[in-house]
């Protein structure tokens, strides 16, 4: 906690609002009549008294300045500070009960959280008089508090209404509606009011296109029996008349496209060329996430949440949204549609065509968040191939050869977008850009992982791939980061064993100079190819010793993968499974088979440990998922080491463990899944995983082709039990 800023214990001042010299320098900024003072002053708050957006000691104590400073007309920027203390109760309200006590650096318990939620309360009447200000700016940055801070839910009610008939701007009367429908969900009270006065502001003819549809979305989020079937066409009734009409496509820009910007946000600056490309990336898709380009899409938002699993209005609504006349709306339904798709299961071929509609030479913006969202989808964007093959061969044909590696940003972006998204079909269409890509070394970064999805073009992406790869210095640095281990990949997925010459010698120089970080990667790499490896034996073998039981147990890995010899590997299999927690050991274990079987000795030892473990953290109150991880993966060798014979142990194990860590459930079934009859027990949960409405996984990468790989593996499971003889497992007889 930040307790003692400039040299003066200000926390002790109380709440009166102290001579200027008794302020902090940088709250003294904020009334600066110099703008760039002010917006220091204002930079360094957020980074010394509400660092990510935390509550501390010293944000309470600045409170009480912080609405002297609002209460006085002469303060410039006093709509800044208005929607910084805001700000402040927003996150002290809403963590005040799950952090009601903190420990701060003191040692010391604190009760800052509730203490700065009630001291906003006691300060509403401000929020009240902010909320009525002359200032519109004043105004609209208040209007939240009257939700947040009072606590008579009529007079609350009351003065809402006042904001949403007064206001003249769309922004504040909708924040207005926003907090009606806070204020009905915090205080049960204003439920009643607030429901009534959404039901006539939503009927009354007079109320404008931009307030009846956030009306009808926020009187869904806190009133969801207002849900029905005129809900989604009146919203797209509203959505038609908000939008804009169509604007003419500029003029195409010299050497490619016009590149039009869905908003009004500047176009993107080139990066600093100091910056290795695939960090600048990151960075810009950081700057990209969140944010908004239409005024609507935050309130489409809300009804897309309050509808919830109803498909045929989602889907109706974001059919709308992608067709609109207007850019910003079509750029983020784009990334709306992508939640959907990848968050629930149905039916969504027509909303994916949709999107590669979007892929449109004109405007690189919207391309470029199009085949970047298909890109997403796994095989679920196959509806979109032709769409995505059809952009790129027209940058390709109609504007330049080398569009991969275009002058212009935001048209080179959306043109790696879309090579990205169809190399992750598997097209080839996309190979002709990875060439270019490999060929020049532009943005190569991008290319290297998309080249693994094309083993059929091998002939041409390995001899490129590997003069890149020779560059690669293994011993260079500490951490080579992405090149290294993306070029293994890549030359491990074509498959091609031209790459076995050029891995091996990468994992001598390595190992030579104990480079564990390269060396892991490079070995998994080389027991990618099996047996063609053999030149990378005596190396292995060294690696089978060293000190580091990770990288031993990779070399181990490698050493069977070649060989297939038991007899070298079993007799150290023991000593890596003593290390915790050793899922790649556990894994090795499993893939040996019956070969494996001195080891399950220990395996059971690890089980029975690991189960002890969890009764003892069920006893506590506490779960702990790694350790539900150890149970899949031993449970599953021992199934593939003993077969049957295990199946009483095993069975019971999987179960559990599934039914604690939902993201377990591909890991379970892939086991379950070479049980055969012996996983019958388990046939309703198979059953319920087929027919549940979310998808698995939604907290990882990759979530989508994770969960079609699911889906996928219950039906294999489900048609081999069906084919038992005796009652039909489906329960039809």
């Amino acid at each position: 906690m930040i307790n003692d800023v400039d040299g003066v214990d200000w926390a002790s001042l109380g709440h009166a609002y102290g001579p200027a010299d008794e302020m902090p320098g940088w709250l003294r900024g904020m009334v600066s009549p110099d703008p760039e003072e002010r917006q220091e002053a204002f930079s360094q708050f957020y980074g010394k008294a509400l660092h990510q957006g935390s509550v501390y000691t010293s944000t309470l104590a600045s409170v009480p300045f912080l609405f002297a400073m609002a209460d006085d007309p002469a303060t410039p920027d006093r709509a800044e500070v208005v929607a910084l203390l805001l700000g402040i109760g927003r996150e002290a309200v809403g963590a005040e009960e799950m952090y009601a006590v903190v420990r701060g650096e003191d040692g010391e318990d604190s009760t800052v959280y509730p203490d700065t939620a009630n001291l906003m309360r006691e300060h509403a009447e401000a929020f009240v008089a902010y909320a009525t200000d002359s200032d519109p700016r004043v105004r609209g940055a208040a209007i939240e508090g009257l939700g947040l801070f009072l606590d008579d839910a009529e007079r609350a009610v009351a003065l809402l209404r006042v904001r949403v008939a007064e206001e003249s701007g769309v922004t504040e009367r909708q924040t207005a509606v926003r907090t009606m429908a806070d204020l009905a969900l915090r205080l049960p009270a204003a439920a009643a009011s607030a429901r009534a006065w959404f039901d006539a502001l939503a009927d009354a003819p007079d109320t404008d296109p931009d307030t009846r549809l956030a009306v009808l979305a926020h009187r869904a989020r806190c009133a969801p029996d207002s849900l029905d079937d005129e809900t989604v066409p009146t919203a797209i009734g509203l959505l038609r008349r908000v939008a804009p009409a169509p604007r003419p496509e500029p003029d195409p820009a010299p050497g490619g496209p016009a590149s039009p910007r869905p908003c009004t946000c500047e176009a993107e600056p080139e990066p600093d060329p100091g910056v290795p490309g695939h960090i600048a990336a990151a960075f810009d898709d950081l700057e990209r996430h969140g944010r908004v380009h239409a005024a609507t899409t935050p309130v489409l938002a809300v009804l897309h949440e309050a509808l919830g699993a109803r498909f045929d209005d989602r889907e109706a609504l974001l059919t709308e949204q992608l067709r609109s006349p207007d850019r910003a709306v079509r750029y983020d339904a784009i990334d709306m549609t992508r939640r959907l798709l990848t968050s629930w299961r149905g039916e969504h071929t027509s909303l994916v065509r949709l999107i590669g509609d979007c892929l449109l030479p004109g405007d690189p913006f919207t391309a470029a968040a199009a085949a970047e969202a298909l890109g997403s989808l796994a095989s679920l964007a196959e509806p979109a191939r032709d769409a995505l093959a059809a952009y790129v061969t027209a940058q390709l044909t109609e504007h330049r050869p080398d569009a991969w590696a275009s002058p212009h940003r935001a048209v080179r972006r959306a043109h790696q977008q879309a090579v990205v998204a169809l190399a992750g079909l598997g097209d080839e269409r996309a190979l002709p850009s990875l060439l270019v890509a490999l060929d020049t070394g532009v943005d190569a970064w991008r290319a290297v992982p998309a080249a693994g999805h094309l083993p059929q073009a091998a002939t041409e992406l390995s001899p490129r791939l590997l003069s890149h790869f020779a560059a690669v210095d293994p011993v260079a640095t500490e951490s080579f980061g992405f090149a290294s281990s993306s070029f293994t990949i890549a030359l491990a997925e074509l498959g091609d064993p031209r790459a076995i010459p050029p891995l091996v010698h990468a994992l001598q120089a390595a190992a030579r100079h104990k480079r564990s970080h390269t060396t892991q990667p490079l070995l998994k790499a080389l027991a990618s190819f099996g047996p063609r490896a053999a030149a990378a034996l005596d190396t292995v073998r060294s690696l089978s010793a060293s000190d580091d039981t990770a990288l031993r147990t990779a070399a181990l890995n490698t050493l069977w993968e070649i060989e297939h010899r038991a007899e070298d590997v079993v007799p150290l299999l023991e000593g890596v499974l003593e290390r915790p927690r050793n899922f790649d050991a556990f894994d090795l274990a499993g893939r040996m088979g019956a070969a494996a079987s001195p080891v399950l000795p220990r395996l059971r030892r690890i089980l029975d440990e690991q189960l002890a473990r969890n009764r003892a953290d069920e006893q506590n109150g506490s779960r702990v998922l790694n350790d539900w991880w150890t149970l899949i993966r031993v449970a599953s060798a021992l199934w593939d080491i003993g077969g049957a014979d295990q199946a009483d142990t095993v069975l019971p194990v999987l179960q559990d463990a599934w039914k604690h860590n939902d993201d377990s459930a591909h890991a379970v079934l892939a086991c379950l899944d070479r049980m055969g009859p012996a996983a019958l027990p388990a046939l309703p949960r198979i059953q319920a995983a087929l027919t549940r409405p979310h998808r698995y996984g939604q907290r990882w990468t990759g979530s989508v082709a994770r969960d079609l790989e699911i889906q996928d593996t219950c039906r294999n499971i489900l048609a081999r039990l069906r084919d038992l003889p005796g009652p039909d497992p489906a329960g039809r007889g």
